[in-house]
């Protein structure tokens, strides 16, 4: 367990599928997109000798059907966290892997994925950041009933957004989510910038036991309350990282997915600099960070672009430093021998195309507030719950821990859940998101990307859409989105054990 005294970030100033498809690196030469954690030797041959031709690699467009189809099963099953000499750990998974299967869908086509529910109770998927209809976003109750056990439920929609998305269980999402249930959506681009290879790394942290058995204590009053439930073991597409290699003179991108139920990250890439073209998958400016750090909280995505000019042979350690004092190695950028692909950083723009997102009207718009309430050493009291939220004990046996102006709704959604407040659609919505409470909340908007116009008063630059925006203590945040999609949507913490234990909302779009 991590002290909450620990857990003092340190300040930062801004904060299966289709298979591989292929990608032509040369004339007559076609290698396919890598989205594991390390590349052969011969395909640093391969990639080094495409390169001399001067052809930069950009994904190739496969024939498309009417409609992209998909199965997917959840069930039980094992995996081996700890590399491929370590015990296995029972899990649930999505199509037996954890995480589940990379789904790559296009922008613009419908697709269709059909959820079989193998598990011993009910379940649902959540298309994390997709804007779509509100009856395929997976809210049990509030969007469509649960999968029970033994049956299916077809999902049905076409993703208008390009990006790095990703699909959770929305159902005691809490143990569904911590057990392993978690794949990467990733909708490609028309166009697509130029770089030598596209990346995926979904990190994931787990509580294990000594025998890496899932530690018991799912929903504990104290992660309830506190920084929610943090493992003892981060891994990297489902593994604990090894050397990740590269090749001196190639770029990269990185797409970075963080699916931990509580575990904020802060990646520092020593000797190099990360260059930040999306969020949430929505493109930005792109930019480098200040401190050079990529903050992920739970349910972020960020695309970085990097310039492997590291020296041939050498290795550089990928920091993860987010909490005080409890710094480790993630894993390393281990260069091979061969020599630089390029001698500097290749000249082709870096902007990402933009989504057809639309433009807040902020002269027009109707104004909302939320606050976020309770927590050990909130101070505040929660109505409707009773007891001051000091060092009592909130959360226990599943009750409220936390508030969303003066009210906490527990667990995942339900039928009958009364919106916090109601928009006309078409209207556009200025939220502001106030924290007064003594932790970091990453909250998450279902339906809709936000502009993130400001924090604490500051501008925010970069132009940048999120869908899921972190909440440092006493932080206020203000956003802006048009309300064009009608339906009741979930406002919430994603870090798992606040959302259970009251940090949930509801609005409504008429």
């Amino acid at each position: 367990m991590i002290a909450a005294g620990a857990l003092r970030r340190r300040a930062h100033s801004n904060s299966t599928s289709r298979g591989s498809p292929s990608i032509e690196i040369a004339k007559g030469l076609r290698v396919s997109i890598d989205f594991n954690l390390s590349i052969s030797r011969r395909r640093f041959v391969l990639a080094a000798a495409g390169v001399a031709a001067a052809t930069v690699a950009r994904p190739a467009s496969s024939m498309a059907s009417a409609v992209d189809e998909r199965r997917i099963r959840v069930a039980p099953g094992q995996a081996r966290f700890t590399g491929s000499s370590g015990p296995l750990t029972p899990v649930w998974a999505y199509d037996g892997t954890v995480p589940g299967p990379m789904l790559r869908l296009r922008q613009g086509e419908p697709a269709r994925i059909i959820v079989e529910n193998g598990l011993d109770e009910e379940t649902t998927v959540h298309w994390h950041g997709i804007r779509l209809q509100n009856a395929m976003d997976g809210v049990p109750g509030l969007t469509q009933p649960p999968i029970k056990p033994g049956t299916s439920f077809v999902y049905e929609f076409t993703p208008p957004d390009a990006g790095t998305f990703w699909y959770h269980p929305h159902a005691n999402s809490l143990v569904q989510l911590g057990r392993g249930l978690a794949g990467a959506l990733i909708v490609e681009e028309a166009e697509p910038i130029a770089v030598d290879r596209d990346l995926l790394w979904l990190l994931q942290d787990w509580r294990l036991a000594a025998d890496a058995q899932m530690a018991p204590g799912f929903g504990s009053a104290m992660d309830a309350a506190m920084s929610g439930r943090i493992g003892n073991i981060v891994t990297i597409n489902g593994t604990v990282p090894i050397d990740q290699r590269v090749i001196a003179g190639e770029r990269i991108r990185l797409r970075l997915a963080n699916a931990s139920l509580a575990r904020i990250m802060a990646l520092r890439f020593e000797g190099h600099r990360p260059v930040v073209v999306a969020i949430d998958g929505q493109p930005c400016d792109p930019h480098e960070l200040e401190d050079g750090r990529v903050v992920l909280a739970p349910a972020m995505r960020i695309d970085v672009v990097i310039d492997m000019q590291g020296d041939p042979g050498k290795r550089y350690a990928v920091i993860d430093d987010y909490y005080d004092g409890l710094a480790y190695k993630l894993t390393t950028l281990a260069y091979d021998t061969a020599s630089p692909l390029r001698t500097r950083p290749l000249d082709a723009p870096l902007g990402l195309p933009r989504n057809p997102l639309p433009e807040p009207d902020l002269a027009e718009a109707e104004r909302q507030e939320i606050v976020l309430q309770g927590g050990m050493m909130g101070g505040g009291k929660l109505a409707g719950v009773g007891g001051m939220m000091g060092m009592a004990t909130p959360g226990m046996n599943g009750g409220a821990a936390w508030a969303i102006n003066g009210m906490s709704m527990t667990g995942d959604g339900h039928a009958g859940m009364a919106p916090r407040f109601t928009l006309k659609r078409g209207t556009t919505c200025h939220l502001t998101m106030r924290n007064e409470t003594a932790w970091w909340h990453p909250m998450h908007i279902h339906g809709f990307s936000m502009s993130v116009l400001s924090r604490n008063g500051s501008p925010v630059p970069n132009r940048t859409w999120q869908d899921t925006v972190l909440l440092a203590p006493k932080d206020t945040i203000e956003c802006a989105f048009v309300a064009d999609n009608p339906g009741d949507w979930m406002l919430h913490c994603h870090v798992a054990d606040h959302q259970m234990a009251g940090l949930m909302t509801v609005f409504r779009v008429t």
